[in-house]
């Protein structure tokens, strides 16, 4: 939010610096992010000084040009050939020294340099009015009064008016501080109490304002009192739309607002001068002279000011006019036929209060963040739209003429009240760790023009203003004691407290780090989807997830992220698809998240890590392989990584297929999951729109936490004794997986078998035999207490050789 120094300066006295304002909106709560000074002509005219045109003849070169000799008050005189056809000896003028830069009406910088026309030196340029930015005449140099001094800068002879603006953080609580006048209020309560000032804000006065005649006279009629609690408004006849002056373009220009005309020029003013919406009617366009707000029913057509036709939802307020149009939706955006346009002569101009939740919702829906909305989704004062509409049609009048022509329509049914909180003085000072006296507290709440209802020795109660919408609490008033009172001036502590804590073990933010790190050194980035997914998921792509597992949740903002993801997959792939259509294929993405489903005691929170692999497996190079692609193999190795850097080795396999994975591997700790991995289902790729071939693992992250706390590291010596290696080729059906032959080994070999490892896989039918396989397996074995003898490793093979054949019908190639 942009705030106007010169605009506060309306409503308050400010004895302060530019800056010691800006650590004074800082320390109550309204936090200077940046500050800006705006001119009001861009560059402000630096280096343009008047100058006088001490003679002037011909361009011997050039005969609709003339050189010129001009003083601009340093004793010196410059050359300057000039263009303009009324240029005159005698003429004081506005000139652009060397060095002046300059802009064009698109903004665009050009500097004035030393040069020669047409073989003729110039020092400057005599400037017309479209050249400074002043207007768009270009007819001639722009002449001055002969009694102007020679010499002075243009800025100080135009008076030309620059403005200091601030950019605010404001934070959602903070309803009364959306304007120019809110945040007046919050300086002047922290001069008061800092600065002894007393002087307090000045309103606008609106005391002229009169009913001129009652000719155009607009029936109100509000259905929903609950949606639009007050609803005000008034008819202004003969009005003439226009550009606005410059002091009104020049302050909305100044917070970034872009001007349009002069009716919603001051529409937008007072909206930023007291945090009220307006909306100004075409009186003309109103059917029956017939303002209706209600609903209208859903999927009904309104086509707003950017000339869009919006499906209405249900919920929409909507502003209709007797025919039941709607005309525009309420707080939040106008219609194309009912707005201000440059024929218009009559206005209704509407000043109303809506309920925040209603026009969050619409507005969210509608994708509509205007700043109307912005305002009424804070919480708008409803006891202003009558000052506010007088202001504004004052203005109207003042500016685009025309008269008053209709009583002042007011209904609100159940007029708001201040809200009154009960505080203890205790409870202040616990809160914020001070002792503030009951006259200090007293004192602050009557800058802050809170005015104390009833009090004891220990309590108080106090009345809110209703721009507060959002303090209804005793740590809602604290905290604006607290604001006045300054954050700043809150000692810190001399002695820090602490106590120690004992942590899980293992900690798991040092796992996850752990995790994290091995896989971010092998290519991998981390990604973090939301935790909100599309129920459509899970009805059209996924049916293993029951529809009563879902958890639903009223998500307004965005409609289709409607529950909370039980499973990681979908909002992966999304990430996959996003990279697929930005040219980015070769995809290592990991997440640690969670899922969420309705169970029988409840709802499950559940913890995973989950990786994404798609595309080449190498990044491209002269060495690489352009076609050696990710597989499931490449996967899988990184999945061991992960289980053996965590030393969790001790976990069972089996062959995993189901609607995700095409195939893939189930490791599991007895019927405890510790992860599945797997290449993903065509099927769900194709109706994800994903091109490519994408592997898959979930960790359970829950389950690896698990066995990491039943994990003990234990030490040992190095071997010093020689190991021994043996090679079995073993010919078995299709069917037998190498963890089959890894775990006979490991019960036969017991202590002295080290490692076993497959280094090929051999497959002829011809010299083989049918759905037959040749594993070439390597068997390591070591004794720590003495070197093996060939006899004692003969004798374990044999038993190997024993075992494969009883157990797996197996063939030993000799």
């Amino acid at each position: 939010m942009k705030i106007s120094l010169n605009w506060l300066k309306d409503y308050i006295d400010i004895p302060l610096s530019p800056q010691e304002l800006a650590e004074v909106l800082t320390s109550t709560g309204l936090e200077v992010e940046g500050e800006e000074v705006v001119e009001a002509v861009k560059g402000g005219l630096e280096g343009v000084v008047v100058g006088k045109v001490e003679t002037c003849r011909k361009h011997p070169n050039a005969d609709k040009l003339s050189l010129t000799e001009v003083s601009v008050g340093n004793g010196a005189l410059l050359q300057i050939v000039c263009g303009a056809p009324n240029v005159a000896a005698g003429q004081k003028v506005l000139v652009a020294t060397i060095g002046t830069t300059l802009y064009s009406p698109e903004g665009e910088a050009w500097t004035i340099k030393k040069g020669k026309i047409r073989g003729e030196t110039s020092e400057g340029m005599i400037c017309a009015e479209d050249e400074l930015g002043l207007g768009t005449n270009h007819n001639g140099i722009m002449v001055l009064d002969e009694k102007v001094e020679v010499g002075i800068s243009a800025k100080e002879y135009l008076n030309l008016p620059s403005d200091y603006v601030y950019e605010i953080g404001l934070t959602p609580n903070r309803s009364d501080a959306t304007n120019h006048i809110g945040v007046a209020r919050d300086v002047v309560a922290a001069l008061r109490v800092h600065h002894g000032q007393k002087e307090g804000v000045r309103l606008p006065n609106v005391d002229q304002f009169k009913i001129d005649n009652n000719s155009l006279p607009v029936e109100v009629i509000v259905e929903d009192s609950e949606a639009c609690p007050r609803y005000s408004g008034v008819s202004i006849k003969g009005v003439t739309i226009k550009e606005s002056p410059d002091w009104l373009k020049r302050r909305l220009e100044a917070i970034g607002v872009r001007p349009i005309n002069n009716v919603v020029d001051i529409t937008n003013y007072v909206l930023h001068e007291f945090g009220q919406p307006l909306h100004a009617f075409d009186l003309n366009q109103i059917k029956g002279q017939k303002i209706i707000v209600k609903t209208l029913p859903e999927g009904s057509i309104f086509r707003s000011l950017d000339e869009i036709d919006r499906k209405l939802f249900a919920e929409d307020l909507m502003i209709c006019d007797g025919a039941s149009n709607g005309m525009c939706i309420g707080g939040v955006f106008g219609g194309i036929s009912s707005g201000v346009t440059d024929s218009t002569v009559n206005l209704f101009l509407e000043s109303a209060h809506f309920n925040a939740k209603s026009i969050r919702r619409s507005s969210m829906k509608h994708n509509l963040r205007t700043d109307a909305a912005k305002v009424f989704e804070k919480g708008s004062d409803p006891n202003v739209t009558i000052h506010a509409l007088k202001r504004a049609s004052l203005l109207i009048t003042e500016l685009a003429g025309g008269e008053i022509a209709s009583e002042v329509v007011d209904i609100y049914p159940n007029p708001i009240a201040p809200v009154e909180v009960e505080v203890s003085y205790d409870q202040v000072n616990s809160l914020i760790g001070l002792n503030l006296s009951p006259d200090k507290i007293k004192e602050i709440l009557a800058a802050l023009e809170m005015a104390l209802v009833t009090e004891s020795e220990t309590t108080f109660t106090v009345a809110i203003p209703t721009n507060k919408a959002d303090v209804t609490r005793p740590a809602d008033v604290i905290e604006e004691i607290l604001r006045i009172y300054g954050f700043n001036n809150v000692p810190t502590p001399s002695k820090l407290r602490t106590a120690m804590a004992i942590g899980k073990q293992p900690d798991p933010n040092v796992v996850r780090n752990v995790v994290g790190d091995l896989l971010a050194s092998n290519g991998f980035y981390e990604m973090m989807a939301v935790s909100l997914s599309e129920s459509r998921y899970y009805r059209d792509i996924i049916s293993s997830v029951q529809e009563q597992e879902l958890v639903y949740i009223n998500n307004t903002s965005n409609i289709h992220l409607d529950i909370m993801r039980p499973e990681m997959l979908m909002s992966g792939l999304e990430a996959v698809l996003y990279n697929q259509n930005r040219q980015q294929t070769q995809l290592r993405l990991f997440e640690y998240g969670y899922t969420y489903r309705k169970g029988e005691k409840g709802y499950d929170e559940v913890g995973h890590l989950t990786l994404f692999m798609t595309g080449k497996r190498w990044q491209e190079n002269w060495l690489t392989n352009e076609k050696d692609l990710t597989s499931f193999y490449t996967l899988k190795a990184y999945v061991q990584n992960i289980l053996t850097r965590l030393g969790i080795e001790k976990y069972q396999e089996s062959e995993y297929n189901d609607e995700v994975f095409s195939y893939g591997l189930h490791y599991h700790r007895g019927p405890q999951t510790v992860v599945k991995f797997g290449k993903v289902s065509g099927k769900i790729l194709k109706k994800m729109d994903v091109r490519m071939d994408v592997f898959y693992a979930d960790f359970h992250w829950d389950a690896i936490m698990k066995a990491l706390r039943k994990h003990k590291i234990t030490v040992e010596d190095l071997n010093k004794y020689p190991s021994t290696r043996r090679d079995l080729a073993i010919v078995v059906e299709n069917s037998v997986k190498f963890s089959d032959i890894a775990s006979i080994a490991a019960k036969v070999g017991k202590k002295l078998l080290k490692s076993i490892n497959l280094f090929d896989v051999y497959v002829n039918e011809k010299q083989l035999g049918a759905n037959k396989k040749s594993y070439a397996v390597s068997f390591t074995f070591e004794n720590p207490e003495k070197t093996l003898k060939d006899k004692e490793v003969d004798k374990i093979m044999n038993q190997l050789i024993q075992a494969y054949e009883t157990q797996l019908d197996a063939v030993i190639r000799r």
